[in-house]
């Protein structure tokens, strides 16, 4: 949520974005299919093709970039593609999983939204990209569901063929600001001043108000900055400007959030102590052991996610497939939450699959199925998930987001370990805030 990308305002009716897929695709979209072959991955030893009932999917997310990579995401889905195949595919399909390097660029999104048309792809499942408006209208004009993304992205809560798992931002920072009106003195939220960035404080704000708190301080900051020097020392001075209780630091930067924190961690000594506190996005697991893990400048920060902490038994059926078929590959973490999106979008994408039973499975009938009343077990690693055309939290311009419940972490020898049981629904708070 850094860019400063155009925010859509409206849904338009599916019947508008979901026309009937053609038998052939234009010579144009074949051309540009051919010259994306490079960067792009297909599970080895699937086989599809006209004729048989393989489902093809793809799952992107950018690798070897300067900023957020996600490599692990794209890795596992391969490796749940192995295991799929090795028992029987889904109802005895088999699964294609095509793979993309988004490269955190706008124009390789939409590079790999028309690779997923032209290989006939029936969704695209458990991917990251801070580019939704780049890929969904490619996705939207084809028909292909776009299940499970990241959350990065106000269009993802927005789209009528987006099937977001989780509470993306939004429910993040409301969640956040709940455990902070409890926890901290003054508060300062650090973002970027972009139209994205503009979105974050009625969110901080709105868990803040609920528990009884002022408003935080409002630091906006140069989303491409190579430093944050002034910054830190205001946020420092603001978070110390209490009656004694001690204030927290918010740095909500996306990708930049690192490099605030290494201004932080210099400045930090010269001021009163304060508490840390960030959302998953800003810093996810991959993050801490990047940054030097318990010596790291997150060591006793708050962290807001959507799932239980990486050792709870539920993940278990995911570290099993890990286990199975990607044993020692160090892309893949399962304490990482793109990691753990994309299991959880492969577990919708299964049960959409297999509710059709006998039935063809196309993009339009998967994403029938999703817009049927489906209703989607996980585990209990969320509730049970269903999509309606407009939901709960419709009013504030969030129609898709379905799942507003949150978990609290605090980084602790270097690692996630959660902070209270169970999970925090921070829908009725969202439905406060002044968007």
């Amino acid at each position: 949520m850094t860019g400063r990308r155009r925010i859509r305002s409206t849904v338009l009716p599916r019947s508008l974005v979901r026309p009937a897929r053609a038998g052939a695709l234009p010579a144009g979209a074949l051309a540009a299919c051919a010259a994306l072959v490079a960067g792009c991955g297909i599970v080895p030893g699937v086989t599809g093709g006209s004729g048989d009932e393989t489902i093809t999917v793809m799952t992107w997310a950018p690798e070897n970039t300067g900023a957020t990579n996600k490599p692990g995401m794209p890795a596992f889905a391969e490796a749940y593609g192995r295991w799929v195949n090795a028992h029987g595919g889904i109802d005895g399909r088999p699964l294609k999983v095509l793979t993309c390097d988004e490269r955190d660029d706008a124009v390789a999104a939409a590079r790999c939204a028309r690779r997923a048309v032209a290989e006939n792809a029936v969704a695209v499942v458990g991917s990251y990209s801070q580019h939704g408006d780049a890929f969904l209208p490619t996705l939207e004009a084809a028909g292909i569901p776009y299940i499970g993304g990241y959350g990065l992205t106000h269009d993802e809560f927005t789209s009528p063929l987006s099937y977001p798992v989780n509470g993306g931002q939004p429910a993040l920072l409301a969640g956040l600001g709940r455990t902070l009106a409890d926890a901290c003195g003054p508060v300062a939220l650090v973002r970027p001043d972009t139209i994205a960035g503009d979105q974050l404080p009625p969110l901080l704000d709105s868990g803040l108000a609920a528990g009884g708190h002022d408003p935080a301080g409002d630091l906006r900051a140069a989303e491409a900055a190579t430093s944050y020097g002034d910054t830190a020392e205001r946020a420092l001075e603001h978070a110390a400007a209490g009656t004694g209780e001690q204030g927290c630091v918010v740095p909500a930067l996306g990708d930049r959030t690192g490099t605030f924190m290494d201004s932080f961690r210099r400045a930090r000594a010269r001021h009163p102590e304060v508490r840390t506190a960030t959302v998953l996005g800003s810093v996810d697991q991959t993050v801490l052991d990047a940054s030097g893990g318990a010596s790291g400048p997150y060591e006793g920060a708050y962290v807001t996610g959507w799932y239980p902490e990486a050792g709870d038994a539920r993940w278990d059926p995911m570290k099993e497939v890990i286990q199975a078929e990607a044993f020692g590959d160090n892309r893949i973490d399962p304490a990482d939450a793109g990691v753990q999106t994309t299991w959880i979008a492969y577990t919708v994408l299964r049960q959409a699959v297999e509710s059709l039973g006998d039935g063809e499975v196309t993009a339009d009938t998967v994403t029938a199925a999703l817009d049927g009343g489906l209703k989607v077990t996980t585990g209990n690693l969320t509730p049970t998930l269903r999509w309606k055309f407009q939901d709960t939290l419709a009013s504030i311009g969030l129609p898709r987001l379905v799942n507003a419940n949150v978990t609290l972490h605090v980084v602790e020898k270097g690692r996630l370990t959660a902070a209270a049981e169970g999970f925090t629904d921070v829908t009725s708070t969202l439905e406060e805030a002044a968007l």
